[in-house]
C-alpha cells in the first residue's frame, strides 16, 4: 500500500512539473493556453517523416523531432494548434483532438477538416459581432436609414 502511495504522489508531482513546464514555454512564445485538453498521434506507418520533415519545421512550441528513424512528439507540451497537420503531406497521418474551453471536442486529420473547422469558428465570431451590434432588426434598419442619408462620397471627387 506504501509503494502504490508514493508512486500515487510521484506521478502527481510529475504531471505538476509538466505543467509548469508547458505554462513557461507558452510564456515565452507569448501564447495563451488555447485548449484545456487534447491529443496528437502520428500514424508511424503513413509518415514519410524521413523524405519531408514539414511538420518539425511548421510546429511553433517545437514538440515534434526526429528520432531514430521516426517522429518523435513531446505530448505534454503540444498547443494542439494544427499546424504540423497543415503541413503534412500525407493525410491521416497525424491526428489531433481538442477540447475548448466551452466544451467543444474538435477532431482533425487533414488540412480540409482542419480549413473548414477554422472556417466555422471564423464564422461564428463574426455572426457574434454582428449581433453584439445589432442586437435587433430595428436598430440596424436604423443604422442602414442613417447610411442612406449619408451623402456618397467617391475617390475621384465627383459626385
Amino acid at each position: 500500500m506504501k509503494s502504490k502511495k508514493r508512486t500515487s504522489t510521484k506521478s502527481k508531482l510529475q504531471r505538476k512539473t509538466r505543467k509548469r513546464l508547458k505554462t513557461e514555454l507558452l510564456e515565452t512564445l507569448n501564447v495563451d493556453k488555447f485548449f484545456i485538453a487534447g491529443s496528437i498521434n502520428i500514424d508511424k506507418r503513413t509518415c514519410r517523416g524521413l523524405e519531408c520533415r514539414l511538420c518539425i519545421n511548421a510546429c511553433p512550441t517545437n514538440i515534434l523531432f526526429w528520432k531514430a528513424g521516426e517522429i518523435g512528439v513531446v505530448k505534454e507540451l503540444c498547443i494542439y494548434c494544427g499546424a504540423c497537420v497543415l503541413n503534412c503531406i500525407v493525410d491521416d497521418c497525424i491526428r489531433i483532438t481538442r477540447k475548448r474551453h466551452d466544451g467543444t471536442v474538435e477532431r482533425f486529420s487533414d488540412p480540409m477538416k482542419y480549413l473548414l473547422l477554422q472556417h466555422r469558428q471564423n464564422t461564428s465570431k463574426r455572426v457574434r459581432e454582428v449581433q453584439k451590434a445589432f442586437p435587433n432588426t430595428e436598430e440596424y434598419l436604423k443604422w442602414i436609414k442613417t447610411r442612406q442619408n449619408q451623402p456618397c462620397k467617391s475617390k475621384s471627387g465627383l459626385s
